[in-house]
Order: C-alpha cells, then sequence, then structure tokens
C-alpha cells in the first residue's frame, strides 16, 4: 500500500484550514484516512502550523512520502531536517504571541472605569452645557459685594416717587362699580 502524508482541506471558500493526515494514495482528498498528525491554517498571521512530531517521524521513518506542501510545512516545523538527519532541526516556525487573559484584562478595564470622572457623559448636549454655564457663571463670576459710602447713596437723585404717586392716583380714581363691571 503507498502511503502519502498530505492535506485535507477544510473551510469555507475563501477561508481554508488544512489537516494534515495520513492516507492512502488512492483514495480521494477528503477520504478515507489512517490518521490526523496535524493542522495548518494559512489565513492566521503567522500562519499556524500544528504537527505531531513524533507520529510524524513515525510515518516517515515507515515510508509513508509528504506531498510537496506537506513537505515544506515539515521543513518549517523541522521535522523533514530531523528525519533527513540535516542541521537546522529547530525549524522556522514563528509563532503567536500569547494572548492576555481576558479576566485579567476585564479587571483592568473595570478599574480604570472606576477612575473615570463621575460627572455623567463625557460630553453634553449644547443646552444642557448653556444651563449648567448659567447656573455656575453668575454665582462664581460675581465679585463680592463692595461696601457702598453713605453719602453715594444719599446723592443719589429720587426720580421713582413722582411715578409712584401717578399711579396710586389713577387706582384711587377708579370706582368700585367701575371695576366691577370690567
Amino acid at each position: 500500500m503507498a502511503v502519502k502524508i498530505r492535506l485535507v482541506r477544510l473551510g469555507k471558500i475563501r477561508t481554508p484550514h488544512y489537516r494534515i493526515v495520513v492516507a492512502d494514495s488512492r483514495k480521494a482528498r477528503n477520504g478515507l484516512k489512517i490518521e490526523e498528525i496535524g493542522r495548518y491554517s494559512p489565513a492566521s498571521d503567522p500562519s499556524l502550523i500544528e504537527v505531531n512530531s513524533e507520529r510524524a517521524q513515525h510515518w516517515l521513518k515507515s515510508g509513508a512520502q509528504p506531498t510537496e506542501a506537506v513537505e515544506a510545512l515539515l521543513k518549517v516545523t523541522g521535522d523533514w531536517q530531523k528525519f533527513k538527519g540535516i542541521a537546522g532541526s529547530e525549524g522556522t516556525l514563528k509563532t503567536l504571541p500569547a494572548r492576555p487573559d481576558k479576566r485579567v484584562a476585564y479587571e483592568a478595564a473595570v478599574k480604570s472605569a472606576m477612575n473615570e470622572p463621575k460627572d455623567g457623559a463625557t460630553t453634553m448636549k449644547k443646552r444642557a452645557a448653556e444651563k449648567l454655564a448659567a447656573k455656575t457663571t453668575p454665582a462664581e463670576e460675581t465679585p463680592a459685594a463692595e461696601p457702598v459710602a453713605v453719602s453715594e447713596v444719599v446723592e443719589a437723585p429720587v426720580t421713582e416717587a413722582p411715578v409712584a404717586e401717578a399711579a396710586v392716583a389713577e387706582v384711587a380714581a377708579e370706582t368700585p362699580a367701575e371695576t366691577s363691571a370690567e
């Protein structure tokens, strides 16, 4: 039986994912497989390549022939160099940096939110800002009342007294019968 190490395609139309499998060469690409030894996802950056090195070495020693694509992946992981006895068996595989724990990130976000001002919204609506400015402006910007000299008060002309007397005279001129008629 001719055994091949090849890729089985999974995923959607433009988002392929592959499994690295050992299968009979006479079977269809996605047909019956003997064993799955890894996976490959070219969509992420850097590409995700996971290979069970022990099982790959076993199948290579047993005579399984890798396809060109799988051979390139095995060279990246260093398994091909290890099988051939060539220097560079550590491979050139790039890995993603470790993701921060979700709980730690959440707690940090909560702590930073607690330190924010408690004024409410970050930006107020225009009318609300104007009302707040109107309330705070007279109280804050009005200077303390300066003491007024008594001489200044006495010197002020009195113009309101004649007007007030005329208004009282008009009200008195009206008779009670006229007010009830209206």
